[in-house]
């Protein structure tokens, strides 16, 4: 009998086994007490929760990214106390509380400045892919079936202590994103969740996307159309900004959910050439190369600010800055348009033509000063030109030959010239 099977199958077992000792090791490492990795003034402030409402939990993203070692933006936590109750417990020691949803058990304590959402546990009693009615519950598992994935449904109590009901501690120690319960369910539950699953698996997943939520993913594809446009570039933006996101774009496409999210039509070649020159983290950078064409129809569509809008057309617009462009042609771009701007076309220029100059150009464009006209009207009319309409015009065409020097000359040669041009006016 030949030993090739065997050995084989020696190699898959000593795989598989050293893949679970670093799972182990991971685990071990995240489960040190987590409260020891609180900075001191949000250790002090959660002791003074504790000592009101002592069965209090940290829940969600704290506990995920305390495990993981990352930075914390927000301290939530559960309770089994309905929201009056949780109130009137904090105000009796002195403590200021904010309703801040009442209707979702949610009351906010503020301390040293700082928010503390407080929110009683709850279970889902009807959802229709948007919205849920809730009805109060003193048990965690419950509370935590609710949750969309397995890494945001631990908790973590004053001991410092994880309740993990769904093995989330495992998911994330092996960089997976799995729904609590049937992914299916889940996302009918609401449909934001599908965004959710991408923009999560950006920043902890590793190795093949779960399987299971990929297929609930791309049979519920059409759910998205019934979630409101900001929901929807709210997370997209997320997406497109976070890391991974060519991965995403790419797990987004083969899941079919970029022609439902980009109607307008995703062009993802453009966007995989733009990640590969290490493009900014910039969401509407990545956007424009992603989609651009009828991007304005899609800033209408998505309710984009005018901010954002006004951004996303100036990105796309002419002219764009060249490496072949001379240090006077740069200026005289700078003179009309912002550096970020100039910066932003080049990078999508960059995508689009595969130029590994872009680089270069923008390091040039970095060390511009950015060039200022140095005259106004009042030197005009200082020095002795008549009021009228004329005066703008004569700052124009002096602007304009300004820039066709490349934004060099200064006040003196500037009104020189400038005095001159009023002179030949008839």
């Amino acid at each position: 009998m030949s030993g090739y099977p065997l050995h084989g199958g020696l190699e898959l077992w000593l795989l598989f086994s050293t893949c679970q000792t670093n799972i182990r090791h991971r685990l071990r490492r995240m489960t040190r007490n987590l409260l020891d990795r609180l900075e001191p003034t949000r250790l002090h402030a959660l002791e003074q929760i504790w000592a009101v409402l002592p069965e209090a939990r940290l829940v969600g993203g704290a506990v995920r990214d305390l495990m993981v070692g990352r930075s914390i933006a927000d301290i939530d936590l559960a309770v089994p106390q309905p929201p009056e109750e949780v109130m009137q417990r904090l105000k009796a020691q002195g403590m200021t509380v904010v309703p801040t949803g009442l209707a979702h058990g949610t009351v906010t304590a503020v301390i040293d400045s700082a928010p503390y959402e407080i929110t009683t546990l709850r279970r889902d009693v009807e959802t229709d892919g948007r919205h849920a009615v809730v009805c109060w519950t003193d048990n965690w598992q419950e509370d935590a079936a609710r949750r969309d994935f397995t890494i945001n449904a631990m908790s973590c109590d004053s001991t410092g202590t994880v309740h993990d009901y769904f093995d989330g501690q495992h998911d994330l120690a092996n960089g997976s994103v799995r729904f609590v319960g049937d992914a299916t369910l889940r996302i009918q539950e609401d449909a934001l969740r599908i965004l959710r699953f991408f923009r999560f698996w950006g920043r902890y997943g590793r190795g093949q996307a779960d399987a299971q939520a990929m297929h609930a993913i791309t049979t519920q594809a059409e759910l998205l159309n019934g979630l409101s446009v900001e929901r929807i570039w709210s997370e997209l933006k997320r997406i497109l900004a976070g890391p991974k996101a060519l991965d995403v774009v790419y797990m987004m496409q083969q899941a079919g959910i970029l022609p439902v999210l980009l109607p307008e039509g995703a062009h993802v070649p453009v966007f995989a050439q733009l990640m590969a020159f290490n493009s900014p983290a910039d969401a509407l950078l990545r956007l424009a190369a992603l989609v651009p064409d009828k991007s304005a129809d899609m800033a209408r569509r998505l309710k984009f600010s005018r901010a954002e809008a006004a951004r996303l057309k100036a990105m796309q617009d002419e002219p764009v800055p060249l490496p072949d462009m001379s240090d006077a042609q740069l200026r005289h771009l700078l003179a009309d348009t912002s550096p970020d701007i100039l910066a932003a076309r080049s990078w999508l220029y960059q995508a689009r033509h595969a130029d590994v100059l872009g680089t270069e150009l923008r390091q040039r464009l970095a060390r511009l000063e950015i060039p200022v006209f140095p005259l106004a009207g009042r030197d005009l009319l200082d020095a002795g030109c008549q009021p009228g309409p004329h005066v703008g015009q004569v700052l124009k065409d002096v602007r304009n030959w300004w820039q066709q020097g490349g934004c060099t000359a200064d006040k003196q040669t500037c009104l020189a010239h400038a005095l001159g041009l009023a002179k030949a006016l008839p």
